[in-house]
């Protein structure tokens, strides 16, 4: 794999649409309490991933939805705290996502993903993903969760590749944008939830992958970031 060029995606709200499948999800459960059931989930989340025990992600997403409707007082049955996961292999990939991989196929990158998400959950997406990928990393494989490295660690370990011939795409800055940057790595932020920040440590900010050929291929000739300390 020396000398390969790499890109690496994070899969879920980048590639695949993940908040408009769990709110259609959690729609019957929360009603008009919808959005701020998503918000309190995704903050729940965080708090059980980076817990001192590993967890697999069905459970996060489980465990994450009782603890969400708690705090913000929707009734939640035994039943109906499974609605993440039983939605999970409705959700579809972004139209844009299929031209955008394929023309950077074409472009000579080799693809890979690292996922927060257990196999079998990967495994019910990975037939609709719109190209072949060359290396998946999920949280499953490394038990552990991003922004922890140990995704990023475990694909430079299996591929040789570097900050020199590597760049990660993402939409989640929390669990991608900023430990990209702490391995060095120049980064794209597919912003798709609009927030308006700056791009500050990506490279570049982009809000859909329709354009995301000519940006890689900005961002291919940038110098790569100073590695930060990773402990």
């Amino acid at each position: 794999m020396a000398g390969d060029r790499w890109l690496t995606f994070d899969c879920y709200g980048t590639i695949a649409d993940w908040n408009t499948c769990m709110r259609r999800a959690l729609e019957p459960v929360a009603g008009s309490a919808v959005a701020a059931l998503l918000t309190a989930y995704h903050q729940a989340e965080l708090v059980l991933e980076a817990g001192p025990r590993y967890l697999s992600y069905r459970d996060i997403l489980t465990s994450g939805l009782r603890l969400a409707a708690r705090r913000v007082g929707v009734r939640l049955d035994s039943e109906r705290s499974a609605a993440l996961v039983d939605a999970w292999p409705d959700m579809t990939v972004f139209a844009d996502a299929g031209p955008a991989l394929a023309a950077l196929a074409a472009a000579g990158w080799r693809l890979a993903i690292l996922t927060n998400c257990d196999d079998d959950l990967f495994a019910s997406t990975a037939s609709k993903l719109p190209v072949p990928f060359d290396l998946v990393v999920t949280a499953e494989q490394v038990r552990s969760y991003k922004p922890d490295l140990a995704h990023f660690r475990k694909f430079a370990d299996i591929t040789g590749a570097s900050a020199e011939n590597w760049v990660h795409v993402a939409n989640s800055w929390v669990h991608d944008i900023f430990p990209a940057a702490r391995m060095g790595l120049r980064s794209v932020w597919v912003d798709r939830d609009l927030t308006g920040h700056p791009a500050k440590l990506a490279e570049r900010r982009v809000t859909a992958m329709r354009r995301l050929p000519e940006t890689v291929a900005d961002v291919a000739v940038v110098r790569p970031w100073p590695t930060l300390p990773t402990r």
